[in-house]
């Protein structure tokens, strides 16, 4: 939370004026870049090789003089090329925090071969060829199917980059790239052009507390990984480029080439070959980490407010929410319940401990959760038990052997290093004994880049107050001076820090800090929310066994496998609503599928009809969360009945498709598949959709195309060829053979959701808390191509465990996992199952009580129904009925025959059990 972002760039223009602080101009190309002088193969299939620069310089300071490069085909799909210092070790992300294969260890025998050097010579992957030249050394990695070249770090007069540069503080290289070639990623920032990477724009990567308004600077994440997605000659294939290195960068895509810049660290690349979307964040999280199972209430609403001054407020917002008939699951707390912004504390005035259990015992009965929120700066306070114990077992970063001074909330705190692994320990001491205190369902860590109110080497002022309680918190209130005397602060290039190149300790912890065993907080800068989330998912997990639920501000590759993720501050605006479409969808090719933007805008003031198509999108967020600043007016979901109409609609149908959400959570933690996808990774060979950023997808064909615009009440959406179906209103048809634009009504109480043809979606009837919800009755939604006469098939499945468990997996005794598939062919249709485990959603009673075919060939009536081979006769409670559906006034339906939605109700069959049914679509009479 960072409530005055306008504020905070006042006072960094003013530090940077002071400073001397301006933007410079970066020669284009440095130096000839390295020859190849030995490589020989190594025992475990890879490449070792040497590089020795070719013509030394100092620009940026001096070449490092022999590097080593290892290439190796990990897997099938996955190739690695990693280059660093031949002679002294370097920083690279700790192998700890982020398991992966070590490199070979440096100094090995250099020169023993020197075979064929200067011609080009190639390595042979499954997937991948990996080719070299020698002088000046530089790499490519070719697709092997196809021959396409995919990576290529050689420079020509012409090109705007120069040869490969790796200096001790400034590491270059450069890709190619086709001009049509569209690529992702490279966040986190707030991209105002849409998904897509936009050539000119800057990429900044390196993990800051600046708010999201901030258009194409470096946020709160660091992900250096893209995709790139390519269609030649109408055949698609995409795969994705990952460079492992914590330290601060930019990144100059220029839409036919790419350029890292970088202050530290090593090259560590990783290629993953896809060549689908979907298959690249297999294959890319297979190394980074699946995704975090979620527990199933996560996946419900969630309601918060930087504010809410008392504990009479939070009980008098639950009660509203239940008045309006709003679903809400998840009460949260920002810092209004700590003692004086402490953490782990309760503020015993407006928070008192008995008031608040009672308040928790009686939202839990029902199935509700409670989450509060945790900076990680300890205040400094000698009264203070959690900074006492830290204190006692020397968990903080350090500057120059003492506890590094900085300001959060609280006012003067020290920051604990997750690095350390006895800070691990006494961080899940801390949360074990708060939740004996209060016993909350999630943690939410926030402030984690790390943010600091001040910059520079603080010290507690003497006769003052720090901070005084009057004005705004986040304005810095130590005795501070900068620190610029080391090349750690001051390093000899300048990224784009905070879109103005501020420098780099700016706002944060000095970059010449220390962390455990004498780490760099300039090297280690962008992992410490990821290391802090590591330390809480540990600390949850032990707590009682439970599934963990946290919510990060700050993420690095691999966050996702630890926690959830909200992007930050945003504005109450149209534009702040369209960009968390493309920030959300991002996340998903991170590896952070759980992820969403605070509905409404965290401030200033959101419209009521903004704030109605906002919850419209938000209700389709993965994560789901109204989230409002301290000074913003209260916008809860009900303080306008038009929006508490938006939300009942919108939610209502969340909470429907609650099984559905629940088994991409598991496909999520499987296999890395988003929750919410561009619409590229369904249909990546019609590039109509490839740069599309205001419609996205709920796993594989499940469409959302909202408003986003002020005083419409029609949206113009994209629809992929085929046939999608309104899940609102299932009679309403939308079949097109090559695609196109569509215009849609969409009055204000309207969001467009459609289902596309081929799939089976499994739906309950929905309610005001998950758990109340997830007891109801099944209901199956099957689509085929519209007046499907010819064979088509559907297919989709049903993922349900005891959501408590650690782990999402089967085999337990506690999960059960059900294929659906239904067939149509020549007049007859099929719907049946094949149940794996089906004995704990036998044990739960889940029944399936409806089945909806839509799509059907519209010539004949249904008749002759059977289920699980017997036929239904009339004294059955078992309905069977038809509706004609309607196709959309704007599409050209063609030679489409008629088509209609059967729909068989009154079943009573168990959902832990393979069921089948069956009946004809007769001629009509």
């Amino acid at each position: 939370m960072f409530p005055s972002t306008s504020l905070a760039s006042v006072f960094l223009v003013l530090f940077l004026c002071l400073n001397g602080v301006s933007s410079s101009s970066t020669p284009t190309k440095i130096g000839k870049g390295y020859r190849l002088i030995s490589i020989e193969e190594t025992p475990d299939g890879g490449f070792l090789g040497h590089l020795q620069v070719k013509q030394k310089n100092n620009i940026y300071g001096p070449d490092i003089p022999l590097l080593q490069l290892f290439v190796k085909h990990e897997t099938q799909d996955r190739l690695r090329v990693h280059i660093t210092d031949a002679e002294k070790k370097r920083w690279e992300v700790p192998y700890n925090l982020l398991p992966r294969e070590q490199p070979p260890a440096l100094n090995q025998a250099i020169g023993r071969s020197r075979k064929n050097l200067i011609t080009v010579q190639e390595f042979s992957g499954s997937e991948f060829i990996f080719s070299y030249k020698a002088d000046p050394f530089s790499f490519a990695v070719k697709r092997k199917s196809n021959g396409q070249i995919l990576f290529n770090s050689s420079s020509d007069e012409s090109d705007p980059f120069g040869e490969m540069v790796f200096k001790d503080q400034y590491l270059e290289i450069s890709t190619k790239l086709p001009e049509d070639a569209s690529l992702y990623g490279l966040g986190e920032n707030t991209q105002p052009h849409g998904i897509k990477l936009y050539p000119g724009d800057p990429y900044t990567l390196y993990t800051t507390d600046i708010s999201a308004i901030n258009l194409n600077a470096d946020l709160y994440g660091s992900h250096p990984v893209y995709m790139d997605l390519r269609n030649v000659n109408g055949q698609p294939s995409a795969h994705s480029v990952l460079l492992l290195n914590s330290n601060g960068m930019d990144v100059f895509y220029r839409g036919t080439s790419l350029t890292y810049k970088i202050i530290g660290g090593v090259f560590d690349f990783y290629f993953f070959a896809g060549p689908s979307p979907l298959a690249v964040v297999d294959q890319y999280t297979t190394l980074i980490g699946r995704p975090a199972p979620m527990p199933y209430w996560a996946l419900g609403f969630h309601q918060c407010r930087w504010g809410y001054h008392n504990l009479s407020v939070v009980e008098d917002v639950v009660e509203n929410y239940k008045k309006a008939q709003i679903p809400l699951d998840v009460i949260w707390n920002d810092d209004d319940h700590m003692d004086g912004h402490k953490d782990f504390t309760l503020n015993p005035i407006n928070y008192p401990r008995p008031k608040l259990l009672a308040f928790l015992e009686k939202i839990h009965s029902i199935g509700m959760k409670y989450i509060v929120i945790i900076d990680p700066g300890i205040g400094v306070n000698s009264t203070y038990g959690v900074y006492q114990r830290a204190i006692a077992n020397d968990v903080f970063i350090k500057y120059h052997g003492k506890p590094f001074l900085a300001q959060v909330w609280p006012g003067a705190v020290n920051f604990p290093d997750f690095l350390n692994p006895i800070t691990v320990q006494w961080w899940g001491d801390e949360i074990r004994r708060f939740h004996e205190l209060v016993p909350v369902d999630g943690l939410w860590i926030d402030m984690n880049e790390a943010s600091n109110f001040c910059s520079g080497l603080c010290t507690i002022p003497e006769g003052r107050i720090c901070p005084n309680g009057t004005g705004p918190g986040w304005v810095c209130c130590l005795d501070c001076k900068n620190i610029t005397k080391t090349r750690w602060d001051d390093p000899p290039y300048k990224i784009n820090a905070s879109g103005i190149q501020a420098p780099i300790g700016y706002k944060t912890i000095a970059t010449s800090a220390v962390h455990y065993n004498g780490v760099l907080e300039y090297d280690a800068h962008s992992l410490y929310g990821f290391s802090q989330a590591i330390a809480t998912h540990k600390a949850l997990q032990e707590l009682e066994g439970k599934r963990p639920f946290i919510l990060t501000r700050s993420t690095y590759v691999g966050s996702g496998k630890y926690a959830a993720h909200w992007t930050g501050d945003n504005q109450g605006t149209w534009e702040n609503l369209r960009y968390s479409i493309s920030t959300m969808l991002n996340f998903g090719i991170f590896g952070v599928p759980m992820v969403g933007a605070d509905i409404c805008g965290f401030y200033p003031q959101p419209t009521e009809e903004l704030c109605n198509r906002w919850i419209e999108v938000g209700a389709f967020y993965p994560f789901s969360r109204d989230h409002a600043n301290y000074y913003s007016p209260r916008q809860e979901l009900y303080q306008w009945e038009s929006v508490a109409e938006s939300a009942r609609n919108a939610l209502g149908m969340r909470y429907k498709l609650l099984p559905y959400l629940y088994t991409l959570n598991y496909e999520a933690h499987m296999s890395g598949a988003p929750i919410a996808r561009p619409l590229f990774f369904s249909f990546p060979s019609y590039t109509e959709c490839y740069g599309l950023s205001t419609q996205f997808l709920l796993g594989s064909g499940l469409m959302v195309s909202p408003v986003l615009e002020q005083g419409k009440s029609q949206v113009k959406a994209l629809f992929p060829p085929g046939s999608w179906y309104s899940v609102f209103d299932m009679t309403q048809t939308i079949t097109s053979k090559d695609g196109q634009y569509v215009t849609l009504d969409a009055p204000l109480h309207v969001v467009n959701v459609h289902l596309y043809q081929n799939s089976i979606l499994p739906m309950q009837q929905g309610g005001l808390i998950s758990k109340q919800a997830r007891m109801t009755p099944f209901s199956l939604v099957v689509t085929f191509p519209a007046g499907a006469s010819y064979a088509a098939a559907a297919n989709g499945s049903l993922y349900l465990d005891n959501d408590e468990l650690p782990e999402m997996k089967l085999g337990n005794g506690y999960s059960t996992y059900v294929h659906l598939y239904a067939t149509t062919n020549q007049g007859t249709v099929k719907v049946w199952s094949k149940v794996e485990e089906g004995k704990f959603a036998l044990q739960k009673g889940w029944i399936i009580e409806k089945v909806t075919v839509l799509g059907l060939d519209g010539s004949g009536q249904p008749s002759a129904l059977e289920v699980n081979g017997n036929p239904v006769v009339g004294a059955s409670k078992v309905g069977l009925s038809s509706m004609e559906q309607k196709y959309h006034e704007d599409v050209q339906v063609g030679d489409i025959k008629k088509s209609v939605a059967v729909e068989v109700s009154g079943l009573d069959i168990p959902v832990g059990k393979d069921f089948s049914m069956s009946w004809k679509m007769g001629t009509s009479r």
